[in-house]
């Protein structure tokens, strides 16, 4: 029986915009092209074009051999995925498209694989090539390609890079999604075992990557896109071991990411406090400082702190036998992009005006949707029921095929009185209703709002639900700040001051998984590369 690799790829400019595909049918015996087909579709998104080159791919096989296996080699993680029968298809527009490439062969004869961008070069210069002829207004021809040369030029040109540095006993991984928590724990034990000497730091792999950043681009960022990323994805790519520690931060591919004392991604010194949905509050620093006395004075903060956390159960660091209590219920945690209150800085909870997205804020939700379409590990979309969450969410779902569900516990906290006013309008009306606000996260604002032991209560009922019914899996929650910095609060087993010590901006990804014996481990915060 012959055996074919069929490497496959789409992408649309612009997702929904100009369209195509391309694949390519291989010898697996030999590695010879057997046949090449590459497609302008008109007007779609990327997923329809994808699956539209996997279907072309696998008749182009049919046609050579109907009785051949088929190894299908993919960058899409969500074809890859639902094609396996392991991810649902949800998305209307996914459904006949799978259905019709099940029928081109027997289910027995193929299978299906996941690979990395770099090393789809063929099938991606094809989908190129398509679109940049359908920009022509033509379609493409067979005759007039170059993408095997130009694939097999990249290939030889990685090699030859990969020949000249030092050669690297790499350890084996765990089978899984890029950049999970089993690899990259496989890599830092293998790493802290091969070591000849104590000194410097072990290596943080484990506790730092993030499936939100491993490698998954839809085939078309920008016109042209396969030229310009051909040497590599300008996007972070953390497969287990891709994380450096040291001077003040963690570093992931050359970009501080999470730093010592307050520093944000990008480097820039975080802000003081940020524990509204809108209200980020630069002067907390000072007020925090003066008016925070009972809440870390012996007998003060250790009640406080004993309240919240019977309130709700705080989960420790898993350490290195993380890889060991199988694929943990990864939450990559999504702020909402911005509304019209959250550049004036104005407190917005879930008590006000319920305000939607300003044209920012939905310009913030296409790029992190584009993102997250791009990396490929989302497989199932929570959102909060606020106007803000939802519409961020839609946009999401939208790239990547998924539905919605809705869960009243990732609101944000009520905010009481104080919804809509600025943090020194607060200071002004409400000076002593504020000041108790700051030491006690049992008070709660003026007027009967939430307090954040409430909302801390709220949050870890919330969380343990959501453990449950998405164990295993990497699920997006669209939610507000509160809720966000409270989970990672809990992860860390932190103290409730600690939600006025962490900025988190519009649009911004964070990420903890939580593993079958209990415990958590933060994986990303406050991450907005995708809005640069």
């Amino acid at each position: 029986m012959r055996e074919f690799i069929v490497e496959a790829d789409g992408g649309s400019r612009g997702n929904p915009g100009p369209a195509g595909y391309g694949s390519v049918v291989i010898d697996a015996a030999t590695g010879e092209t057997l046949a090449e087909a590459a497609e302008y579709i008109g007007v779609t998104t990327n997923n329809v074009a994808e699956y539209r080159g996997l279907v072309a791919g696998l008749r182009a096989a049919h046609g050579l051999d109907p009785t051949a296996k088929v190894h299908v080699r993919m960058d899409s993680k969500l074809v890859v995925e639902q094609m396996s029968g392991r991810w649902k298809i949800k998305h209307p527009d996914m459904k006949p498209l799978a259905a019709e490439a099940a029928r081109v062969l027997p289910a027995s004869q193929v299978t299906y694989e996941w690979i990395p961008r770099e090393q789809n070069k063929h099938a991606d210069r094809l989908a190129n090539e398509a679109m940049d002829a359908g920009k022509r207004g033509e379609q493409w021809v067979a005759s007039a390609s170059t993408a095997e040369l130009d694939a097999a030029d990249a290939r030889s040109a990685a090699a030859h890079r990969a020949a000249a540095r030092p050669a690297v006993l790499e350890p084996s991984e765990p089978s899984g999604p890029p950049g999970d928590a089993a690899a990259g724990a496989a890599r830092a034990r293998a790493a802290m075992a091969g070591a000849s000497s104590p000194a410097g730091p072990p290596p943080f792999a484990a506790a730092a990557s993030s499936p939100v950043l491993s490698s998954r681009r839809g085939a078309a960022d920008s016109p042209g896109r396969g030229a310009a990323k051909a040497e590599g994805d300008a996007d972070a790519d953390v497969r287990g071991g891709g994380v450096a520690v040291g001077g003040g931060g963690v570093t992931v591919d050359g970009r501080t990411e999470v730093a010592d004392g307050g520093v944000e991604a990008g480097g820039r010194p975080a802000a003081a406090a940020d524990v509204s949905s809108s209200a980020e509050r630069p002067p907390l620093a000072t007020a925090l400082s003066s008016s925070r006395g009972a809440a870390e004075s012996p007998g003060g903060g250790a009640a406080k702190a004993g309240a919240d956390v019977r309130a709700a159960q705080v989960v420790a660091s898993p350490g290195w036998g993380a890889a060991d209590m199988g694929a943990p219920a990864t939450f990559v945690l999504l702020r909402h992009g911005e509304t019209p209150l959250t550049p004036q800085k104005r407190f917005s909870g879930s008590g006000g005006s319920d305000p939607s997205l300003s044209d920012i804020g939905r310009d913030q939700a296409e790029r992190v949707a584009a993102a997250l379409a791009r990396r490929g590990t989302i497989q199932d979309i929570v959102a909060s029921p606020l106007a803000r969450t939802r519409e961020t969410a839609a946009a999401v779902a939208a790239r990547l095929g998924l539905e919605v569900s809705v869960d009243e516990g990732l609101r944000e906290t009520d905010f009481g009185s104080w919804e809509g006013l600025t943090f020194g309008e607060v200071r002004e009306r409400f000076p002593d209703d504020l000041n108790k606000w700051l030491a006690d996260p049992e008070a709660e604002p003026t007027g009967g709002g939430e307090s954040f032991a409430a909302t801390a209560t709220r949050i870890a009922a919330t969380r343990d639900k959501l453990v449950a019914a998405y164990a295993g899996r990497t699920v997006l929650l669209v939610t507000h700040v509160t809720p966000i910095k409270t989970f990672v609060r809990l992860a860390l087993g932190a103290p409730p001051e600690s939600l006025f010590r962490m900025e988190l901006s519009a649009a911004s990804l964070s990420a903890v998984a939580y593993y079958a014996d209990g415990n958590a481990s933060v994986r990303l915060l406050n991450d907005t590369s995708h809005l640069r």
